[in-house]
């Protein structure tokens, strides 16, 4: 084993830097020594990587650095020995070889892509200058038949079929069931609805040996003069060979989920119209897909390394949560607007609240956003007569337009939504209905409903909660009850009556089936 620290001296550089700072991957240590960079493969085994010996780590590194000189030949300067001397490890030494090493020049930190989409200043003469070097390197790949089997139908479906598998465990912690199914069945579909399509990409020549990581994390621009794209995959064709589409899909879909559409569009509209790939359309949808379900694959897997603070797991299940939402939006996935209606006592808060965490939805609770509204905690109860005070049209008004807001914000973000609230007049559902329209939301209303001897029970439990922010009590349904106006307006299709005396997580279970099968 090797001993890191050592290598973290001056000392143990030819070049004896100022000072070495080590940063890690889950397959890497990599040191920043001066203007110098050197990384050695941990030796891990991962099944789709194997770098458990002295003879595969040396192998690889040798693979990475002639790979990786395709783009960036003034970067990978060569392989280099970790050797054992008597001061301890050193890189370049004459001695016992510990390891080995890849040796590279040092890129702009400020020049990062990562960094110019954090700072806002990423622009289109950066991806202008992204694409003209593409476009040349994609050509000149290498393509036959063994790079051809990559682009194979038979290769895809593997890789696509592999990630489901793989976060199959996720559903429910990182995405929805109902996501989750419909991204699969979308894809199976797509596979054998297009198969001609997998086929003529082959035929025409679009499958290359390319870089299998593009993205903005392997990106470096010097100012506007160079673009460096590194770190390409070296330790497995079947993720660096494949169809151009893919590698080109990865960096548009880094550029959508940065909330930079029109840098991803402008990126796929250029090297269509400088390399005259227009077929590429036809397949783009799928690959973006296919790499956002990747990255959320690699969140999931983040989040559960026991290496990490909890922090860092709860970021990294956060981002994967992002990225599957992605991923369904590239698959023509439509978000959720779930609205859980009815009387006070009618367990709508409940079931809401099931509804919300089975769903990874948004959740947005009338009794919160008004007192949210009004100034007041959310558990200060304020027991007014019907419509008067906190509860006065004006401010039943305000807070139904607050609500609405809410739901925009998060459907235009893909997200799926819950709302609850009593939703009694008919103008208000309208509203959402008309919401969901604009949005192209699915919506679906959930009105509760409960024998009236079990809402007065509950109402009289309520009250005594003092964490419960409604303030609902049995003559307050009473009043409700004489002004709920009937949802005729809304299509049955989009309308479902819940008796709401099972338990919630049934409950919920019923509406993820309804959504399923809707």
């Amino acid at each position: 084993m090797l001993e890191i620290k050592d290598l973290l001296r001056p000392e143990a550089y030819p070049h004896r830097p100022e000072r070495v700072e080590l940063r890690q991957t889950h397959i890497s240590w990599v040191f920043l020594a001066g203007d110098l960079v050197y990384k050695i493969k941990k030796p891990v085994n991962f099944g789709f990587l194997d770098f458990t010996t002295l003879e595969k780590r040396r192998h690889f590194c040798e693979r990475e650095v002639a790979l990786n000189r395709r783009l960036c030949p003034k970067i990978y300067l060569g392989v280099v020995p970790v050797v054992r001397t008597p001061a301890g490890l050193k890189f370049e030494a004459e001695g016992e070889v510990a390891d080995w090493a890849v040796k590279m020049r040092r890129l702009p930190e400020e020049g990062m892509m990562g960094r110019l989409i954090r700072e806002g200043r990423l622009t289109p003469e950066h991806i202008e200058l992204l694409v003209q070097k593409l476009v040349p390197f994609f050509r000149e790949a290498e393509t036959g038949p063994e790079v051809n089997r990559y682009g194979s139908l038979e290769t895809v479906r593997f890789n696509v079929e592999e990630n489901f598998e793989q976060t199959r465990a996720f559903v429910g912690r990182a995405l929805s069931r109902p996501r989750y199914e419909y991204i699969v069945s979308w894809s199976r579909r797509f596979m054998e609805e297009r198969k001609e399509l997998f086929s003529r990409r082959i035929r025409e020549g679009f499958i290359r040996d390319g870089h299998g990581d593009l993205y903005s994390a392997n990106v470096c621009f010097d100012d506007l003069r160079e673009v460096y794209v590194f770190d390409c995959i070296e330790f497995n064709e079947r993720f660096r060979c494949g169809d151009v589409a893919q590698d080109l899909a990865f960096m548009a879909m880094d550029l959508d989920f940065h909330g930079l559409p029109h840098l991803s569009r402008l990126f796929i509209e250029r090297y269509v119209e400088l390399s005259g790939d227009r077929g590429l359309y036809e397949i783009l949808d799928f690959y973006k897909c296919y790499r956002a379900y990747v990255r959320g694959k690699i969140g999931c897997f983040t989040s559960e390394d026991p290496g990490l603070s909890e922090e860092a797991r709860a970021k990294a299940l956060a981002s994967a949560r992002r990225y599957f939402d992605l991923a369904y939006a590239y698959a023509g996935g439509r978000p959720f607007l779930l609205v859980v209606f009815g009387l006070s006592g009618t367990g709508k808060s409940v079931l809401s609240r099931a509804l919300s965490e089975r769903l990874l939805a948004a959740y947005f609770n009338s009794d919160v956003v008004r007192k949210e509204l009004a100034g007041i905690p959310p558990g200060e109860h304020r027991f007014e007569p019907f419509e008067s005070g906190l509860y006065a049209p004006e401010m039943t008004e305000r807070t139904y337009e607050e609500l609405l807001k809410r739901a925009e914000k998060e459907l235009s973000a893909g997200r799926d939504v819950v709302l609850d609230a009593t939703y009694r007049a008919r103008k208000h559902r309208k509203a959402v209905l008309s919401l969901a329209e604009k949005l192209s939301a699915r919506v679906l209303f959930i009105l509760c409903e409960a024998p009236e001897e079990v809402i007065r029970e509950r109402l009289i439990l309520r009250a005594q909660k003092e964490e419960e922010p409604s303030d609902g009590r049995w003559e307050i349904y009473l009043s409700q009850k004489e002004r709920f106006e009937p949802p005729e307006e809304i299509p049955a299709k989009n309308l479902l009556r819940l008796e709401t005396i099972a338990p919630p997580e049934k409950l919920a279970e019923r509406v993820e089936e309804a959504l399923l099968q809707g």
